[in-house]
């Protein structure tokens, strides 16, 4: 019997994954998400504000912006903080200077989140197709434990031991269909902060 329920287990965990991926994903079949799969954002997608320059692409130049597009990015630094650190920036700024540099600062933020986004997808989809190798291993080996149990001359060590490893490899497969569960927000996660600290820049700017 517990080698019926370690089956078991593998093969609704694999149906469970199957599921998840084909139930959601309108644009990929692969895409294991419940979110919809969008490989990168666009500008419109987080911001309002004055069209952005070509100039501003060079953001990167600037130490300065540079500095604080890469403390404002962390996810480790609360969003308000990052916000609040926004509006303490634009208020130390010459008026003269505000707009142009709020504006290099959107756009190191969008070209730095984005990115860190495409890159977390990408991850996403090399661990789903891992997850889909284990799942289809998990149900060939309950296969195989399954015809082990139905042989008289089978050792019951050998069983114990298949019973065993197929246990324990069940138990990864879950912890991370768990994980994945996890992973699959943190692509939103970088878009809504994204879009919080979009619409911080726009409020700090001058206003027409």
């Amino acid at each position: 019997m517990r080698g019926s329920r370690v089956i078991a287990t593998s093969i609704l965990l694999y149906a469970a994954s199957l599921a998840a991926s084909f139930g959601a994903a309108q644009n990929d079949p692969t895409w294991p998400c419940v979110q919809r799969k969008v490989p990168e954002l666009s500008v419109g997608q987080v911001w309002s504000g004055p069209d952005i320059p070509e100039t501003a692409k060079s953001w990167d130049d600037d130490t300065a912006i540079h500095a604080l597009v890469d403390e404002l990015a962390a996810r480790r630094n609360p969003l308000d903080v990052a916000q609040k650190k926004i509006v303490e920036f634009a208020g130390d700024l010459p008026k003269d200077e505000l707009n142009d540099k709020m504006l290099l600062l959107f756009q190191g933020l969008f070209d730095t989140l984005n990115r860190e986004r495409e890159q977390v997808i990408s991850g996403i989809s090399r661990y789903a197709g891992k997850q889909r190798q284990m799942a289809d291993d998990l149900r060939k080996e309950a296969s195989r434990v399954d015809a082990m149990r139905a042989k008289a001359d089978t050792d019951p060590d050998d069983l114990d031991r298949a019973n065993e490893r197929l246990t324990w490899e069940t138990r990864v497969f879950e912890e991370r269909v768990q994980s994945l569960t996890y992973v699959c927000e943190v692509p939103t996660i970088i878009e809504q902060r994204l879009y919080g600290l979009s619409k911080t820049i726009e409020q700090s700017m001058p206003k027409k």
